[in-house]
């Protein structure tokens, strides 16, 4: 059974990590850009993650946690 210190660390960790793969999916849709390659396949996909990871984000948002 986790304690209730354990299950917040691994709330602030899956926050953490969803910050960081949102920042790095933005990022990269940057560098992609300005190179032109917004209609590329690679774009979509870090347009797609930064959207799963955004959804994720606006849900701690949502219940006060972020």
């Amino acid at each position: 059974m986790q304690t209730d210190k354990e299950r917040l660390e691994r709330f602030e960790k899956m926050l953490a990590f969803a910050e960081e793969q949102y920042a790095a999916a933005a990022q990269r849709m940057e560098e992609l850009k300005t190179q032109g390659k917004t209609k590329s396949a690679t774009f979509r996909q870090y347009m797609g993650q930064k959207l799963q990871y955004q959804s994720v984000l606006e849900l701690y948002g949502l219940f006060g946690l972020r």
